[in-house]
């Protein structure tokens, strides 16, 4: 039975969401049917369709008490909205209905397992937000709440572990067809700390082990893990809270690292190998993972920055936040690389193509602007000359534009958008260390009506944004200090989009 604060949930989107035009949403990055969407959760294939849920509070858009929105797709690129899926309406979740993950049964049923958060009044007067895992079970549109909730409490914690930071539970089968489950958790010397738990029916939980800790060498708490085999090792994901910066590496203070390693299921143990930033860009942050039918393992992660979110919104929207553009993940020389989902290209058209095109000042192109775009672009020295920096600026106006910027006697790579019409101070730049081969640069650019994502040297490094400038400003232009000779391929993307509501 819909309670009474998931029908009122369920009734305010409905009414409110078609008050927003499709031209005002992205076309193929998510956003939230209304109001605030934050970490995705439950990216699930079930009964042949993928799922995706999302943090969400549709009564505005900012943060508030969490629900679990809901979409569906069958390429992961077009949604259609489902109602919301749970809603905080227990005692256990009454302060909402947090991160986590979903999968099928082997009943036919999906699961949905996720964080319950209930504030109470402590000992000494203060607010302590308790942490508790719960589940949902359901048919794809409507899920009950198990009686037997929470599964995971502070009776299932290790010792010296936090109640008040025990969350964001990722479930996945094993390949004898039991179940496993990490969590993210706090340890007593303040750093964050996965949780490894396992199940024989998805319903009973016992812990494991101490997956991986932080030490306060990478950020306090770490929140969103997931753990999966890639290539022949192992990849452990987790969103850090408060990185403090090595050199370039962790600049967003709250940002995604991927350690790469080995797990011994037997002894129950992860050696970690390498660790690296996941988007070396603004806004990326609490990526999770589904492995599809033809074998890739897929990556989707929540486009903003938590730093950022107060004030980068427009107050002409009625939603806010969307998520990345899904992303195949495959190992190269121990580094883990990203590429955009394959499907994508299906909706590439109108290729305009340029070679050995010579860049000195500035240039703009024929038939390369437009603000739904796939840019392949190689630049590399005119022959016997050097170049000391390359410029693409995109979302272009008289007034406005948003750059990307490389250096390749310093191995800089910029990302600015702080002349992009913001009204507000908020973070405007990014700089990545990217090695100079050369002066030899691949770049990918995938741009939707409010971000653009950037993938370097076939995958090795990518950097992500958000861009609220107005739609009108469609202009990609090119700039060199020096001389550069650039290939380029441009594609228009989705140039007739529809979104469904049911």
């Amino acid at each position: 039975m819909t309670s009474e604060a998931l029908q009122k949930a369920r009734d305010y989107e409905e009414r409110y969401s078609a008050f927003i035009r499709s031209e005002d949403r992205p076309v193929f990055h998510l956003s939230p049917r209304i109001g605030w969407m934050n970490d995705p959760n439950g990216f699930s294939l079930y009964q042949g369709k993928y799922h995706l849920f999302y943090q969400y509070h549709p009564y505005s858009t900012q943060w508030g008490p969490m629900h679990w929105g809901h979409v569906i797709s069958e390429d992961m690129l077009r949604w259609t909205y489902l109602p919301a899926a749970i809603a905080p309406d227990q005692e256990y979740d009454k302060s909402g209905c947090f991160s986590g993950s979903a999968l099928e049964l082997d009943d036919g049923r999906q699961l949905l397992m996720y964080t319950g958060v209930r504030e109470n009044r402590a000992e000494d007067g203060t607010r302590k937000a308790y942490q508790t895992q719960c589940m949902a079970i359901g048919d794809g549109l409507d899920y009950e709440k198990c009686g037997c909730n929470p599964v995971l409490a502070q009776k299932d914690i290790p010792a010296g572990f936090s109640l008040n930071d025990f969350r964001d539970p990722k479930i996945f089968r094993n390949s004898d067809g039991s179940y496993g489950c990490v969590l993210g958790n706090r340890t007593e010397d303040g750093s964050g700390a996965i949780l490894l738990y396992t199940s024989d029916d998805g319903m009973n939980w016992r812990f494991v082990t101490i997956l991986d800790r932080s030490y306060n060498e990478y950020g306090k708490m770490w929140e969103c893990p997931d753990f999966f085999a890639l290539d022949g090792s192992h990849v452990l994901l987790t969103s850090p809270q408060d990185m403090s910066q090595v050199g370039l590496e962790f600049h967003n203070g709250n940002g995604t690292v991927c350690l790469i390693g080995s797990f011994d299921r037997q002894k129950r143990q992860f050696e970690r190998q390498r660790l690296q930033a996941v988007d070396y860009g603004i806004d990326f942050y609490a990526p999770t993972t589904i492995l599809t039918p033809d074998g890739r393992r897929v990556m989707i992660g929540w486009m903003q920055n938590w730093d950022a979110c107060q004030n980068a919104g427009r107050k002409d929207l009625l939603w806010y936040g969307q998520m990345s553009l899904p992303r195949e993940l495959f190992l190269r020389s121990g580094r883990l690389y990203q590429r955009p989902i394959r499907e994508l290209e299906e909706h590439r058209s109108r290729r305009v193509s340029y070679e050995n095109v010579r860049v000195d000042g500035e240039l703009r192109l024929p038939g390369v602007e437009g603000r739904m775009v796939d840019m392949e672009i190689t630049i590399r020295p005119a022959p016997g000359c050097v170049y000391h920096k390359f410029e693409i600026r995109f979302m272009e106006d008289e007034r406005f534009f948003t750059k990307l910027s490389y250096r390749p006697h310093e191995s800089i790579l910029r990302i600015d958008r702080k002349f992009s019409g913001s009204r507000r101070a908020y973070i405007h730049q990014r700089r990545a260390l990217v090695p100079n081969r050369g002066g030899e640069l691949k770049l990918r650019m995938i741009l939707d009506r409010y971000s653009v994502e950037v993938f370097l040297n076939d995958g090795e490094q990518t950097v992500t944004a958000t861009v609220l400038t107005d739609l009108s400003a469609t202009g990609i232009s090119f700039f060199a200090e020096g001389q550069v000779e650039m290939d380029i391929d441009k594609y228009d993307l989705f140039q007739e989009v529809s979104r469904e509501k049911v």
